[in-house]
């Protein structure tokens, strides 16, 4: 058989030519070859094409795996069908470059200047085209290298190709040839991965990406050097197929062909991560672009009156028509935003961590409005998480955990949230880490940016929890008992009825408790009214009121509130009457329900206990732990007042008497979007307080 030196010296060439490629004379040579005419050829179709034939060729030694040949069967055919126009139009010209790259990688030409050839013979088609026609070539001679090697053990035609060939000896040094056809075959991988990047780059969507501007202007600069190393690939691997014909045993086991095809692999592997590289900034360019173009739909969708809400919903909620993107929570069945059409929608946003007494109290709102027909109103909860923070199986258990207690509409999964409308609830409606509650009328129109206060005050008697709504509700309103207690306790509520004196107290301190509740019960039993003390703890103290509370229980001290979500409630309420007030523009120094609002809640800012102490509705006195104390030890010099004006008349007269101008308030407000109170009066003096900033992460 005949040696194949030419096959070395190309061999040789390459080498020379890697140290010198990527030369700005190089990259002028290679563009100089372009010249494309305006024709549009799509070879997608053609590309498939070809990656089934080299597929189906590659185990052209050992036979082929007839599993993935029948799954690739059907693909090829629909290949086929899309490409044959195509392929109609670039018969001529694949033939021509076939003949071509044989034709001179058989004679043992210079690669790199048959490479050239190609380029100037293909210079009116795009780049992505010039590499598909000349992977199309090779494909034709490794194909019907291919099938003769296959067929030719069982199919006489094959047999004498083969033997016209040359080829009989391929089988019997199988073993020998394996490296070199591993080697052809990883290169050949490696080129259609850089192809289809090419590709990538050319069906880019324009109308968020131009060409002329980075980062894609970038990436084009790098695509003439990768087209010319595929083509270059091309012509390597003809010249080892065309190599095999007539080979000698030495050429066989000689290992310098595959280090060649080796190197060149490696070289487009390069090349490939490249452009993975420039097109990843190219798709985060476009998902930018499209962020904004939803951003901006979004923001004129709710601009626009809208018949229903669905549209305004699908463009918050979920675009597309692939999946049903709620759970309703009665019946844990998916559903579609049209199970919401033209209703009145609470969106309830939060974060993964939602507390339970949050959830708990609004469930049971919630729940009291699904029997009353005036009520008709839905909550959809829509968790907002940091999409660059991966998803984890912790993640994934707290939301199904959360999702698990929800009796209304929650959505499928947070990740489908589209980015547009997480930057729209954060910008436009403020949402940051508490938890808010935004109201969508039945069109689809923005009824209350968070009316989470107002339904943590009146509940679902604020329905249809407008603004509008809210400010009729507050006016109304004045400081009561009422008011200050809701319906947590319904006993405080008959209390006010049966005339009684009532306590409500709050507080960490047990020693000043048990002192307190002692004392103003001998003062009760002395004037002959009946008190009743209530303890409501203290904010964010779990654990702390859990064993006050247990104490309580065990000495007898006063009533109190086992459910530590009432508590909760309690704070939570008062807190939601400052910043409801804030909202309608309402201050400190002008509104009485504010004042009395803050007072106690500087007085749960203290390391003290504190009082309040009622009768009926309004008539009221209150005043800090170590204050209101020692009024009551001091009951015997204002024992004749209260007699005479009442109880609480007289604990209020004393308790402006003990006025020091030492002492020391502390009001502790959750940050919330929509603003802290610019001025704060304190409770015991009504000068302005100064502002701190605190920062908390126990709750407890």
């Amino acid at each position: 058989m005949a040696s194949a030196p030419a096959v070395r010296h190309t061999g040789r060439a390459d080498r020379r030519m890697f140290a010198t490629s990527d030369d700005s004379t190089m990259l002028k040579q290679i563009q100089g070859t372009h010249a494309p005419d305006g024709r549009d050829v799509d070879v997608r179709p053609i590309l498939d094409i070809i990656e089934d034939v080299f597929r189906r060729a590659t185990p052209t030694i050992h036979g082929g795996d007839a599993a993935h040949n029948d799954y690739l069967e059907d693909k090829t055919s629909e290949a086929c069908i899309d490409g044959d126009g195509m392929l109609e139009t670039l018969a001529f010209v694949i033939q021509k470059i076939s003949c071509e790259i044989t034709c001179k990688c058989s004679g043992g030409g210079d690669a790199h200047a048959t490479t050239m050839s190609l380029l100037n013979m293909l210079s009116n088609y795009s780049w992505d085209a010039k590499v598909a026609i000349s992977l199309a070539a090779l494909a034709i001679a490794y194909g019907e290298f291919g099938l003769v090697i296959q067929l030719y053990p069982t199919h006489a035609l094959a047999k004498s190709v083969a033997v016209l060939k040359q080829l009989p000896d391929i089988i019997e040094h199988s073993d020998a040839l394996k490296s070199r056809f591993e080697a052809l075959n990883s290169l050949i991988e490696a080129m259609l991965d850089v192809t289809k990047r090419i590709l990538e780059f050319r069906h880019l969507p324009h109308q968020y990406i131009s060409p002329e501007q980075p980062p894609l202007s970038v990436a084009i600069t790098h695509i003439p050097t990768a087209a010319y190393w595929t083509i270059r690939s091309v012509v390597a691997c003809t010249t080892q197929i065309a190599g095999l014909i007539g080979m000698s045993y030495e050429y066989v086991t000689s290992t310098t062909e595959a280090w060649e095809l080796s190197s060149l692999a490696h070289k487009e592997r390069n090349i490939h991560d490249h452009l993975m590289h420039q097109l990843a900034l190219c798709y985060q360019h476009i998902d930018e672009k499209k962020h904004i173009e939803a951003y901006h739909n979004l923001v004129r969708v709710f601009e626009i009156s809208q018949q229903d809400n669905v549209r305004i919903l699908r463009h918050l909620i979920y675009m597309k028509d692939d999946i049903q993107p709620l759970v309703d929570g009665s019946n844990k069945s998916q559903v579609h935003v049209e199970a919401l059409k033209r209703k009145t929608v609470l969106i309830l946003i939060s974060d993964l961590d939602a507390s339970e007494e949050e959830l708990t109290i609004l469930d049971h709102i919630y729940q009291k409005s699904r029997t009353r027909p005036e009520f008709q109103y839905e909550i959809v909860w829509v968790p907002i998480i940091d999409k660059s923070v991966p998803w984890t199986d912790a993640h994934q258990h707290k939301f199904e955990q959360l999702q698990s207690t929800m009796s209304w509409y929650t959505l499928q999964h947070p990740k489908i949230m589209e980015p547009a409308a997480i930057r729209y609830i954060k910008e436009v409606w403020h949402f940051a880490k508490r938890m808010i509650l935004v109201v969508l009328d039945p069109q689809g129109k923005v009824a209350s940016l968070n009316a989470l206060h107002m339904f943590l005050i009146w509940g679902n008697i604020a329905f249809p929890f407008t603004a509008i709504k809210e400010d009729a509700l507050w006016r109304e309103e004045t400081w009561r008992l009422e008011l200050f207690v809701d319906n947590i306790d319904p006993d405080i509520l008959n209390w006010i009825t049966q005339e009684k004196h009532i306590c409500v107290y709050g507080g960490e301190d047990i020693d000043w408790i048990r002192t307190f509740t002692s004392t103003a019960k001998q003062i009760a039993h002395a004037l002959g009214i009946e008190l009743e003390l209530v303890y409501v703890g203290k904010s964010n103290a779990k654990e702390r009121m859990r064993k006050i509370t247990q104490t309580i229980e065990q000495e007898n001290l006063s009533h109190y509130w086992p459910d530590l979500s009432s508590m909760w409630y309690f704070w939570t309420r008062l807190e939601s009457m400052l910043y409801s007030k804030m909202q309608h523009g309402k201050n400190v120094e002008t509104d009485v329900i504010m004042q009395e609002v803050m007072t106690v809640l500087s007085f749960d800012g203290s390391d003290q206990g504190w009082a309040t102490m009622w009768f009926g509705s309004c008539d009221m006195a209150r005043g800090k732990g170590d204050t209101i104390l020692q009024s009551l030890q001091m009951f015997e010099e204002w024992e004749e007042n209260a007699r005479v004006n009442g109880f609480v008349h007289g604990l209020k007269d004393h308790l402006r008497q003990l006025h020091t101008p030492h002492h020391c308030n502390r009001l502790i407000l959750p940050g919330v979007e929509g603003g802290i109170p610019e001025k704060v009066l304190c409770a015991e003096c009504g000068k302005v307080m100064e502002k701190y900033f605190m920062y908390r992460c126990c709750s407890d």
